[in-house]
């Protein structure tokens, strides 16, 4: 066999690879969960065969009926004793040397990054960071307020420049309005963009542009 030919096969099985993995991987944890879950609470379900060809499908019915018990509990308790037990417990948590300041750096980039904060990231931009030259992507958070705008020369605006491929970290740069370059990307886009280190690129144009053309 030739090299280029065998190079060709090993190149199509890797590729095909690449296609079953991420199906084979969800296949895999969803039958890890119906298998755990359903045979552990399966003998609390006596009306139920413990023994028999259709064990799987017993499985799959007692998971079903966890995860449905599992929420409704999260609706009460989110309206009932939500708020309560859970300011008990935050500052339980907070109140444990070490590591009630993990928890509380954690539970603040949960909320950065959270569905309630959204808004915090108004638009992706391109600013040059960190020289000249060099550009980087980034989040418009906001303008120059308070003690920073009384102290700063002129109006500026903050721009959040996350790390890749951790978007949690990065740097807050307060930089003039006319060195920013404003995209049309969505959020969600540009975070994509910055996790995959540029790999995940948004099409262009996008449908909103071209739809106001």
């Amino acid at each position: 066999m030739r090299p280029s030919h065998f190079a060709s096969i090993r190149n199509a099985f890797f590729s095909g690879l690449l296609l079953i993995a991420p199906l084979a991987a969800t296949l895999f944890v969803f039958s890890w969960l119906i298998s755990n879950i359903g045979g552990y609470f399966r003998p609390l379900f006596p009306f139920m065969p413990q023994e028999g060809g259709l064990e799987a499908v017993w499985n799959i019915l007692i998971t079903i009926l966890v995860l449905l018990l599992i929420i409704a509990l999260g609706y009460g308790s989110r309206y009932v004793f939500g708020r309560y037990f859970g300011g008990v417990a935050e500052r339980f948590i907070q109140g444990i040397p070490g590591v009630g300041a993990v928890y509380t750096s954690i539970k603040q980039i949960v909320d950065t990054f959270g569905g309630q904060n959204r808004h915090a990231f108004s638009k992706v931009v391109l600013v040059e960071f960190p020289r000249k030259g060099a550009w980087t992507l980034g989040f418009l958070t906001g303008e120059s307020r308070g003690e920073l705008a009384a102290r700063l020369p002129s109006s500026l605006v903050s721009v959040f420049i996350p790390t890749t491929p951790n978007p949690t970290s990065g740097f807050l740069v307060y930089v003039p309005p006319t060195e920013v370059v404003e995209l049309t990307m969505s959020v969600g886009d540009g975070m994509k963009m910055i996790i995959s280190g540029g790999a995940v690129v948004p099409t262009w144009p996008h449908p909103s542009v071209s739809a106001g053309r």
